[in-house]
């Protein structure tokens, strides 16, 4: 399973920022001002060469009431869930009071801890560190989130020495991990049942039955599965108790270890904001992507049209992935849907040679030219496989830099049909030729050489 990393330290100390840092993305919060972080915010961490999951936490003060008190909780349950701890304290105002307060609270959890000295900026790294080795937590780390100065060196100290993370199943073994994902009670431990053909895992109409990732090995058509039953996971406003907050992180590590994700949702119940927040994190990991529309049976033809229309409105970003209505509970297109999974990993899996990917974007670019950039076109000249789970299709050429995301759709598109890419995300990456001439002096233009040759072959 991935290790989990906590951010801990006292308000506006610059934890949120570090954290967008490290996953690559904006989902924290940010401003010069405590207190914007009164809940955990999860994850993946995309700095280095280790995968993990990254925890952002409010601050932690002495003696809170209130709201603190609450937010005080949510860190110290987030130390516990975490493998390691970075400690951020802030260069800017030096060690206060309040920093020595985390510290001891930190001890007390006995977890590794790296020390992070943010905002360090423009000052030398013995200097912005000096002081804070006064806490006894080893040698700070000086960094500057805002710039992402340091942060790599920190994520190096921070997963040093942990245990290497378990491969996901190579080609030969052939075993295809599938993790089923959704809210509480969507029916996700009904489903597997079905699949196995007996009661393996408890089901419940009681809301978090499950609170662990569960793998259970199975065949089916001759195809070794390990399916994967996760934790319902609720929007965080209405998560409270302790384990439940847990299987948060188990549902993470479950989708980042599976090379399919089944979406499961309620048809009695609208698509909600929570749905498609999960499916889009099964998609920025490049998961294969199935979503299962339980409970199906016997639902009005009204309610019907309701929900088809919500999944074209709300999960739009995910339509690659295929859509099966099912019952679990009955076994109503529970096969449909295990031919779709099987069908997304294949494509997920597809080796595509260079030369039929180049031919296709040359089609592609005969169909559809790139746009204009300054008066110049954008050339694409040739395309190569990046990687598999999920596709990868580097495109090299001139301002590749200025492709415009409507493009790189309409490209993505293209690769997807032309090659059966359905049930998995398709990533395109645009890399620029260099310029043979950079570095040399006064290099000669193709019509300069031209000129030059011949005036030689006259000679």
């Amino acid at each position: 399973m991935l290790p989990v990393v906590a951010l801990v330290g006292r308000p506006n100390v610059g934890k949120s920022t570090l954290f967008n840092v490290l996953t690559r993305t904006r989902d924290a919060l940010v401003a010069d001002q405590p207190g914007l972080t009164r809940d955990r915010q999860y994850g993946y961490g995309k700095v280095g060469s280790i995968p993990y999951i990254v925890i952002d936490t409010g601050g932690l003060i002495e003696q809170a009431g209130g709201l603190e008190a609450q937010m005080a909780e949510q860190t110290l349950r987030a130390v516990e869930e975490a493998d390691r701890v970075v400690f951020v304290v802030d260069a800017r105002e030096g060690l206060t009071p309040a920093d020595e307060y985390v510290a001891r609270a930190i001890r007390r959890s006995g977890k590794p801890v790296v020390l992070a000295v943010n905002k360090a900026e423009g000052r030398e790294a013995e200097i912005a560190s000096s002081e804070f080795y006064a806490l006894g937590l080893g040698e700070p780390v000086a960094i500057a989130a805002a710039h992402d100065q340091g942060t790599r060196v920190l994520t190096e100290q921070v997963l040093k020495d942990l245990p290497a993370v378990e491969p996901q199943p190579n080609e030969e073994e052939r075993t295809i991990h599938v993790a089923v994902i959704g809210r509480p009670n969507v029916g996700k431990s009904t489903l597997i049942n079905r699949l196995l053909g007996e009661e393996r895992v408890i089901a419940s109409a009681t809301p978090g039955t499950t609170r662990d990732s569960i793998f259970v090995p199975f065949e089916r058509d001759g195809v070794a599965y390990t399916l994967i039953d996760t934790a319902g996971v609720r929007r965080r406003a209405r998560v409270e108790d302790a384990i439940e907050k847990f299987s948060v992180i188990k549902t993470l590590q479950a989708i980042a270890s599976a090379n399919v994700v089944i979406g499961l949702l309620d048809a009695q119940d609208q698509v909600a904001e929570q749905d498609a927040s999960l499916l889009g994190i099964a998609m920025e990991e490049g998961r294969a992507l199935v979503i299962g529309v339980n409970k199906w049976d016997k639902l009005p033809a009204e309610q019907r049209d309701t929900i088809r229309e919500q999944l074209a409105e709300r999960l739009s970003f995910v339509d690659f992935a295929p859509v099966h209505f099912v019952s679990a509970r009955h076994g109503t297109g529970v096969g449909e849907l295990m031919q779709s999974v099987h069908s997304a990993y294949e494509a997920s899996m597809t080796e595509i040679p260079t030369p039929d990917l180049t031919r296709t974007l040359e089609g592609a670019i005969e169909q559809h030219q790139p746009p204009l950039v300054r008066g110049r076109r954008i050339k694409l000249r040739y395309a190569h496989q990046g990687g598999r789970n999920p596709p990868v299709i580097v495109i090299h050429g001139n301002q590749t830099k200025h492709v415009p995301d409507a493009y790189r759709r309409y490209l993505v598109n293209v690769f997807r049909k032309t090659y059966g890419l359905h049930g998995t995300p398709v990533r395109v990456e645009f890399r620029s030729d260099d310029n043979p001439y950079a570095g040399k002096r006064n290099p000669l233009t193709p019509r300069q050489r031209r000129k030059q040759q011949r005036v030689r072959g006259r000679r």
